[in-house]
């Protein structure tokens, strides 16, 4: 397989290479994340470190997860299980913390390529809860039949969330997705977003905020 390794450690980085090229493996090293992100599409696996210096792991993982189902095991020293969780959940396909050994990470590799690629989520063209639809493809809302006018950003947002109904999206996704830039969550842009979403449809449990984890697409009540 064609597996990209995404790891600023020369010598970690050295010592998987040739673990991996001896297994039978061709490695692509990307010691950056803006590098990963070119190189993703090319490859058959991806290896993803999350501690990167120029973004943090986790939001490259989510970037590729968007356009390509290419199998990811993120490789960290992070252990916290808040860490594990926002990994699997932001598309991983395992998560094996550092230091681990190399014959583990190969038999980790062969079960994930068993279970089979998974394929990109289809959304949807109209999403309807309660009396609001959304529809996707022509970029328009109604509440009641009524028409509800959303700017770029807030319509966005809302499509964001009704894309996958029930999945919990965290902020700095929603604000790198939506805003460009992860590092606005220091800010009450994607707050006074949410609050003209509720303004705007007059339907307050539309978008479900989450304290400390994200927001979900509501549920009429």
């Amino acid at each position: 397989m064609r597996v990209l390794l995404v790891e600023d450690d020369d010598r970690l980085a050295s010592a998987l290479t040739t673990a991996l090229t001896w297994h039978g493996h061709t490695v692509e090293r990307a010691a950056l994340a803006v590098d990963a992100l070119r190189l993703a599409g090319g490859a058959d696996f991806v290896l993803l470190d999350l501690g990167l210096p120029d973004m943090d792991g986790m939001d490259a993982l989510r970037r590729v997860r968007r356009v390509s189902a290419v199998p990811i095991i993120v490789v960290t020293a992070r252990t916290r299980e808040r860490d594990v969780l926002r990994g699997l959940r932001s598309g991983a396909d395992d998560y094996l913390v550092k230091p681990f050994r190399t014959a583990e990470l190969m038999a980790r590799m062969e079960a994930v390529v068993r279970r089979g690629t998974r394929p990109l989520p289809v959304p949807p063209p109209l999403v309807a809860v309660g009396d609001v639809r959304i529809d996707l493809a022509r970029r328009r809302v109604a509440v009641a039949g009524r028409p509800v006018p959303l700017t770029r950003r807030e319509f966005d947002l809302l499509a964001l969330l009704a894309r996958e109904p029930g999945v919990v999206r965290g902020r700095e996704e929603i604000l790198d997705a939506i805003w460009g830039d992860p590092l606005l969550s220091a800010s009450r842009s994607l707050d006074v977003h949410v609050a003209g979403l509720r303004s705007k449809t007059g339907r307050p449990w539309l978008v479900v905020t989450l304290r400390g984890t994200g927001y979900r697409l509501g549920t009429a009540p």
